[in-house]
């Protein structure tokens, strides 16, 4: 296949790439600094033969200026399925004003730009998975949430349904859409266990609030396979959450992480401190906001989890 994917070089994206890859599939990467010409991902394990042609091939776009080099994708095409993970990081720092509204525009305009693209592209891609996340369904407590769950309240669950919705241009135009709902991912080389390990390794940490609320998980090699059986299966369209099939409340996964780290997580951090230190919002929406998700439509359609429970996906993730 030749794959498109934007947020190549993010934690999901490279790991999909290498994946990719590894398969014999051919990666074309949309990315923002000026194209480097064709080349191999450093995680395939060999470089090909001098005639074979490049594993992986840049396209340039921007799409703050809303600029995409459609001719370099009309030479890359044709384009078989299109994976579109791009988009600021929602954690990185405080919701200020501006960066909340950073964190709305990188979404919208980036799959608004990518829609319409591969909308005018002949023959046109027959599917994308695009990338949303579990802040849809807000702040529901222990209400279990599948993919025909209405939304939620506050300022992630808006920007998540923005994000859906700006991919109507690649409905419109007959390609299957896939709105990937993706919950906490567990890796050990980034995204909230990189901040938590070293925490907990200091035998200093503890469940966040009250640690009632849920917090729906997916390992990264079982997010990478989700999007990979989306591409593949037909039948898939429309919302799918990657999440594992038993989402933990808060103080399990932190008690997990301390078993498997052998260290205590008996210092809890209280709900305000928590408000203190990120804003009240982000701290309610971001860390303290109960979703119990489950992966419905992955599990109906035969998706088979390598990591199902929290223990398997830690044991994974710490390499014990």
């Amino acid at each position: 296949m030749n794959v498109l994917v934007t947020g190549s070089h993010g934690l999901i994206g490279t790991a999909l790439v290498a994946s990719l890859v590894e398969d014999g599939h051919r990666v074309v990467r949309l990315v923002r600094a000026p194209a480097a010409g064709p080349r191999a991902p450093a995680a395939s394990s060999a470089a090909p033969p001098a005639s074979s042609p490049p594993t992986s091939v840049e396209v340039l776009w921007d799409p703050v200026q809303g600029t995409l080099d459609t001719g370099a994708l009309e030479r890359a095409a044709p384009v078989d399925c299109v994976v579109h993970l791009a988009g600021a990081g929602i954690g990185d720092r405080r919701w200020t004003p501006a960066r909340k509204a950073q964190i709305l525009s990188s979404r919208t305009a980036s799959t608004a730009l990518l829609a319409t693209a591969i909308a005018g592209l002949d023959p046109r891609p027959g599917v994308v998975v695009s990338g949303s996340a579990i802040g849809y369904y807000g702040d529901r407590g222990d209400e279990i949430l599948t993919e025909r769950a209405r939304r939620g309240a506050g300022f992630l669950a808006d920007v998540c349904e923005a994000w859906e919705q700006a991919m109507a241009p690649a409905t419109d135009a007959g390609i299957r859409t896939v709105l990937l709902r993706t919950g906490i991912v567990l890796a050990a080389g980034g995204g909230v266990l990189a901040k938590q390990l070293p925490v907990l390794r200091l035998g200093v940490g503890g469940p966040l609030g009250s640690g009632r609320q849920y917090q729906s998980w997916i390992s990264l090699m079982d997010e990478v396979g989700a999007i990979r059986y989306a591409l593949d299966t037909q039948a898939i369209s429309g919302p799918l959450n990657a999440t594992a099939p038993e989402p933990a409340t808060n103080a399990t996964l932190t008690a997990a992480l301390g078993r498997h780290l052998h260290r205590p997580t008996r210092i809890p951090v209280p709900a305000a401190v928590l408000r203190l230190a990120l804003g009240a919002e982000m701290a309610s929406e971001l860390v303290l906001a109960s979703q119990r998700v489950v992966p419905e439509v992955l599990q109906d359609h035969g998706y088979v989890f390598a990591h199902p429970s929290l223990d398997a996906a830690i044991t994974a993730v710490l390499g014990r």
